[in-house]
């Protein structure tokens, strides 16, 4: 696995899509916290660089807002589904 430095090195638009799709398609409970803060970082990432693109990069800042917001609620979607007490 790639460390944190080089994983982030360069957030290019392949880069937090490929993340954000990670996390969206992750079926295992235990890995997609991870999985969501990975995306989360790239996301952040990107979006800082996008202000030097001067104007170029409004669609893609308009889709990294609306990932963030999905990310978000995939992850309260998560903690409500954990701290739901089991059926019995």
């Amino acid at each position: 696995m790639a460390t944190r430095n080089t994983l982030f090195a360069s957030a290019s638009p392949q880069t937090w899509r490929g993340l954000y799709k990670a996390a969206l398609l992750e079926t295992d409970r235990e890995t997609l916290p991870s999985r969501i803060d990975q995306a989360e970082r790239a996301l952040i990432l990107r979006s800082r660089e996008l202000p030097a693109m001067s104007g170029e990069g409004d669609e893609e800042a308009q889709a990294i807002d609306d990932a963030l917001y999905a990310l978000q609620a995939l992850r309260n979607c998560l903690k409500l589904k954990t701290s739901e007490p089991e059926a019995a």
